[in-house]
C-alpha cells in the first residue's frame, strides 16, 4: 500500500530487521556500502553485525563505508513519489559526523522543480546508531495514528536537539585507529586497566569518567547516564560482543530508572567500523549537553 508520507533514513540507524518490516509501509532505510579488504558490501543486504564483528577482531585494517550521495537520494525521492509519496521525512546519521545529510539536503534542493508537489523535509538527526533509529520507529507509529507530518518533524527535531550518547568502551583500538571518536583517540590510562565513559552529541565528543576495570565502569555509567536524562523519558541500548556486561548494565539501569529500555538493537556495520565490537552505547533523552 503506497502512503503519501514516507520516512528516508540509513544503514547506520540500527532499526531491527523486524521493526524494518513492521514499518515497511512508512519507512526507507537506504544502505550505506561498506569495503572492507578491498571488497563493497550493502550494509544490511551483504554483509551482517556478526560478520564485521569478526572481521574487526580479526584484521587490523578498518572497513571503511561511503557516504549516500546526492544522486543517490534523488534517485529515491523519484521512486517514493512515483509511488504515491507527496511528503518525505528524511532523518540521516549526524551531519557533524558524515556528509550524508548535506547530500540529502542538495538532492531535495535539486528535485524541487522537477517534483513540484512533493514536500521533503530534511531532518539531521545529530545521533548514531538507534538513537536516532529509535525516534524514528516512533515517528511511524504517529503518522499511523493520523499525526501531521508537521508534528512528526517536530518530534524528531526535539529529538535531535535533547539527545545523548554513551560509550561504554571496554576496548578502544580500533575507536582510535579509525579516529571518528576523537575523545577516544586522546584517552590515556589503559595500561593501568582504565575504562572511558565517552559522550556524544553532533560534534562534540568527550570523556566524561573513567573507571577502573569493566565492573566499574558499568556502575560509572549508571550513575551518571540517570542522572542526565530527563525523567520519565525513553533510554536505547546498543549491544555488540559483552553478552555479560550487556545484561548487567541493562538490569542496573533498569532497577536505577524503574523501567526498563525502550529499545535494544545490535550494533550495525556503520558505526561498528568506527567504533569497534567491544563497546555498549546507551542513548538518553538530556536537557542540557555541559561537560560536567
Amino acid at each position: 500500500m503506497s502512503e503519501k508520507v514516507r520516512i528516508i533514513t540509513d544503514s547506520g540507524c540500527d532499526i531491527t530487521r523486524e521493526s524494518e518490516k513492521e514499518w515497511e509501509r512508512y519507512l526507507t532505510i537506504m544502505p550505506f556500502v561498506v569495503t572492507v579488504q578491498g571488497k563493497e558490501y550493502l550494509d544490511r543486504q551483504e554483509i551482517t553485525e556478526e560478520e564485521i564483528y569478526k572481521i574487526l577482531k580479526e584484521q587490523e585494517e578498518i572497513p571503511k563505508h561511503s557516504q549516500i550521495t546526492q544522486l543517490q537520494f534523488e534517485e529515491k525521492y523519484r521512486e517514493l513519489y512515483a509511488d504515491g509519496a507527496r511528503e518525505i521525512i528524511v532523518d540521516v546519521i549526524d551531519g557533524a559526523g558524515s556528509q550524508t545529510f548535506s547530500q540529502s539536503v542538495l538532492a531535495a534542493e535539486n528535485v524541487k522543480e522537477e517534483l513540484k508537489d512533493l514536500k521533503i523535509y530534511n531532518v539531521d538527526s545529530k545521533n548514531y546508531s538507534i538513537h536516532y533509529g529509535y525516534p524514528i520507529i516512533e515517528a511511524c507509529k504517529k503518522l499511523s495514528e493520523g499525526q501531521s507530518t508537521e508534528s512528526v518533524v517536530a518530534y524528531l527535531e526535539d529529538w535531535a536537539e535533547h539527545s545523548e550518547a554513551f560509550i561504554v568502551g571496554f576496548g578502544l583500538k580500533h575507536m582510535k585507529k579509525s579516529g571518528r571518536i576523537s575523545a577516544a583517540k586522546s584517552f590515556l590510562g589503559e595500561l593501568m586497566g582504565l575504562k572511558p565513559l565517552i559522550m556524544l552529541h553532533a560534534e562534540v565528543t568527550a570523556v566524561l569518567k573513567k573507571a577502573r576495570g569493566e565492573k566499574a565502569i558499568i556502575d560509572t555509567a549508571v550513575e551518571t547516564v540517570t542522572s542526565r536524562m530527563i525523567p520519565s523519558t525513553p533510554y536505547c541500548l546498543v549491544t555488540t560482543t559483552r553478552p555479560e556486561l550487556e545484561k548487567e548494565l541493562i538490569e542496573k539501569l533498569t532497577k536505577k530508572i524503574g523501567y526498563p529500555p525502550a529499545y535494544v538493537s545490535k550494533c550495525g556495520v556503520v558505526v561498528s567500523c568506527n567504533a569497534g565490537p567491544d563497546f555498549i552505547g546507551v542513548f538518553i533523552k538530556s536537557k542540557d549537553h555541559s561537560l560536567n
